[in-house]
């Protein structure tokens, strides 16, 4: 992680050397095209989660039958449900895996930021006094909060069938983990905030983008 995390903190030395070289100094700047340059990289990664995410969800009919059929006998229905998997062209682990090679990118780049060593003549950014600490104005944790929660809305479309027990869980987790990420962020470096509501735009940008071709598709 030392070394990912040293890399990460090169590749935004480099992005504000961009900014320099434009004429227009700014590690907020810096931030956020670093956090486009990491998103677009790992875009295909978060195509493929939603796309198991989707195909879990429509064979959710076909598993409950089978749930169903082989009541009592989890011999029978684990390999009758591995038959259907097989069939069907889907895992239901397959949305994981893209959240796992994610997650290296995801701690080294909040080591880098909390850590980064900004230079006082170009350390504040719109509102912020300091990208290298908390926003006094409670602004970027609040954009944290409401990012994350549009991410949650969106993606709860992709979920598969649910319980009535498991569907109110999930809806206080809707509620539950933006006002946890926004409270956290109320202590993080204003840089490290940017670098996780840009990220959230991104993928809410690029869902929508998935899900408004997928409408179009089906309807042609």
């Amino acid at each position: 992680m030392d070394i990912l995390t040293g890399f990460m903190s090169v590749c935004l030395d480099y992005c504000y050397a961009f900014t320099h070289m434009i004429g227009y100094p700014s590690y907020g700047i810096a931030i956020i095209l670093l956090t486009i340059i990491i998103k677009l990289i790992l875009a295909p990664l978060t195509a493929k989660q939603i796309h198991s995410m989707e195909g879990m969800q429509k064979i959710q009919p076909k598993i409950k039958e089978l749930q169903k059929k082989y009541k009592g006998d989890q011999a029978k229905m684990q390999a009758a449900l591995q038959k259907l998997y097989k069939e069907e062209k889907v895992s239901p682990f397959s949305g994981c895996l893209p959240i796992i090679i994610q997650m290296p990118f995801l701690i080294s780049i909040f080591y880098a930021l909390r850590a980064y060593p900004y230079d006082p003549a170009y350390e504040s950014f719109l509102w912020m006094p300091s990208l290298g600490a908390a926003d006094p104005t409670y602004i970027m944790p609040i954009l944290s909060a409401i990012s994350t929660f549009g991410i949650q809305k969106q993606m709860s479309g992709t979920q598969v069938a649910m319980n009535d027990a498991q569907a109110k869980q999930q809806k206080i987790m809707q509620i539950v983990m933006p006002l946890f990420i926004g409270w956290i962020s109320i202590s993080f470096p204003s840089g490290l905030v940017i670098y996780w509501v840009v990220s959230n735009v991104f993928q809410w940008v690029q869902q929508l983008i998935m899900f408004r071709g997928k409408k179009k598709g089906a309807n042609a």
